[in-house]
C-alpha cells in the first residue's frame, strides 16, 4: 500500500468557530436552565474528555429531580450532586443510565440505594433488581414534565437518549461536545448508529446535551450533519485505502488516523472494525481469515 489516499478535504466541524470552553476548563457545576443542571464527574481522560456529564433534571421549585448518568462512584462527585439537590431542596426520584459503559453507569446501583430510588435503563442488566426497563417512546415523569426516551443504538446496542420538553436532547455518547463518538465493534454497530443519527436529525433538537464535553446550543443541526458527513468520510477513507490493497484494521488505522493521538488508536481500531462490518454487510468489502479486509470492486 502506498501512503497517499486521494480524497477531497474532510468535512468541517462547525464547532471550531463556536465559543466553547477550552478542554479542562468546564465548570464542575453549571445550571443550564431552570430544568437542567450539569455536574462534571472527576474522571477526565482522552476518551471521556473533561469527564462524564451527570445531569440533574427537574423543574425548579418542584422538589423532584431525575439524575441522568451518575458516572463513576466517586465520593466527591456524589457530594457535588448532593449540593445541587440541597440548593434545589429536591429529592431524587429515579436514576437513568443512557448505556452500560462504566463511565456512565458505575455509580447507578450505589446511588439508587443511597437515594432510595430506582435505576432506569434499557436493559435489565443495567436497571438491576427492582429497576425499570424502558424502551423507545416511554416517558419518565418528574413533577409536571415528561421526559421521552429515544432509542439511539449504535455507540452501544443498549444506548438511549432523553428528549426534554424544552427541546433539548440528552445525547449520552451518541453525540459528544467535542470530537465524534466511538462506535466500537462488536458492541458498537455503525449501521444502527447511522440510523439513530438520521432519527435524531429528524427530531430537530434545539440543544444537544452530551455525555462528555460542553453543551451544544448554537447550531445543533449543523453538528448532527457533521457527524453524518464525518462517518461517510471515514468510510470513504477505508475504501480508498483498500483500493490500494488488502489491509488489517490496525494497518488502516495507522494510515487513516495518522494525525490522531496514538493513545486513541485502540478506539479508532474498534471503530474501523465497525466500519468494515458495515461495508461487509453491504458487500463492499470482505474479511479473510488473516484479519485482512479486501475491497470488492463494484462490478464484481
Amino acid at each position: 500500500m502506498t501512503d497517499a489516499i486521494d480524497l477531497p478535504p474532510p468535512p468541517l466541524d462547525p464547532r471550531t468557530t463556536w465559543s466553547l470552553p477550552d478542554p479542562g476548563k468546564m465548570p464542575t457545576v453549571r445550571a443550564l436552565d431552570e430544568v437542567v443542571t450539569r455536574v462534571l464527574a472527576p474522571n477526565p481522560s482522552p476518551m471521556t474528555l473533561d469527564g462524564t456529564n451527570t445531569y440533574v433534571v427537574g423543574p425548579a421549585g418542584s422538589g423532584e429531580v431525575i439524575v441522568i448518568d451518575p458516572g463513576p462512584d466517586a465520593p466527591d462527585h456524589l457530594a457535588n450532586v448532593e449540593q445541587v439537590l440541597a440548593d434545589r431542596d429536591a429529592a431524587v426520584t429515579a436514576i437513568l443510565v443512557t448505556h452500560h459503559h462504566l463511565d456512565h453507569a458505575e455509580a447507578a446501583a450505589a446511588w439508587a440505594r443511597h437515594f432510595a430510588c430506582s435505576v432506569v435503563a434499557s436493559t435489565p442488566e443495567v436497571a438491576g433488581s427492582g429497576g425499570r426497563v424502558v424502551g423507545d417512546g416511554d416517558h419518565l415523569v418528574v413533577a409536571d414534565i415528561h421526559l421521552e426516551v429515544v432509542a439511539t443504538p449504535g455507540h452501544t446496542r443498549d444506548h438511549v437518549a432523553l428528549r426534554l420538553p424544552t427541546g433539548a436532547l440528552l445525547t449520552g455518547d451518541h453525540v459528544l461536545g467535542r470530537g465524534t463518538s466511538v462506535v466500537a465493534y462488536p458492541d458498537g454497530d455503525l449501521t444502527a448508529y447511522l440510523d439513530s443519527l438520521r432519527r435524531v436529525l429528524a427530531l430537530g433538537p434545539d440543544q444537544l446535551l452530551p455525555g462528555h464535553g460542553p453543551e451544544l446550543t448554537e447550531d445543533p443541526q449543523a453538528v448532527l450533519e457533521y457527524y453524518r458527513d464525518h462517518r461517510a468520510y471515514r468510510e470513504a477513507q477505508v475504501l480508498a485505502a483498500l483500493a490500494q490493497g488488502p489491509a488489517t484494521p490496525r494497518q488502516l488505522v495507522a494510515r487513516i488516523y495518522a494525525d490522531v493521538d496514538e493513545r486513541l488508536w485502540g478506539a479508532a481500531e474498534a471503530s474501523t472494525r465497525a466500519t468494515l462490518a458495515s461495508l461487509d454487510a453491504r458487500e463492499q468489502v470482505r474479511l479473510d481469515e488473516g484479519d485482512r479486509a479486501h475491497r470488492i470492486a463494484p462490478d464484481s
